[in-house]
């Protein structure tokens, strides 16, 4: 006995909602790769404009020292 054409197998309603539950984290995991990928760039141009003040600093405390060194230095003449 064949059955109903009309009638078909059962449906699982395990795998659909694990199906469903799979596509729903691989959805909130692309996000989260993406919020990490934008605060990472956030990082990095901090982390520019952080050595780019260290090296003004350091440009300024040399500039002040060669200027002391020039003064003191005897002048030819």
């Amino acid at each position: 006995m064949e059955g109903s054409r009309f009638v078909k197998e059962p449906f699982d309603w395990h795998d659909q909602r694990m199906d469903a539950q799979e596509r729903i984290m691989a959805l909130q995991f692309g996000q989260v790769e993406r919020r990490l990928e934008r605060i990472e760039a956030l990082i990095e141009g901090l982390e520019r404009r952080l050595w780019m003040t260290v090296y003004g600093v350091v440009a300024v405390i040399l500039t002040q020292a060669v200027q002391s060194i020039l003064e003191f230095a005897p002048k030819g003449g």
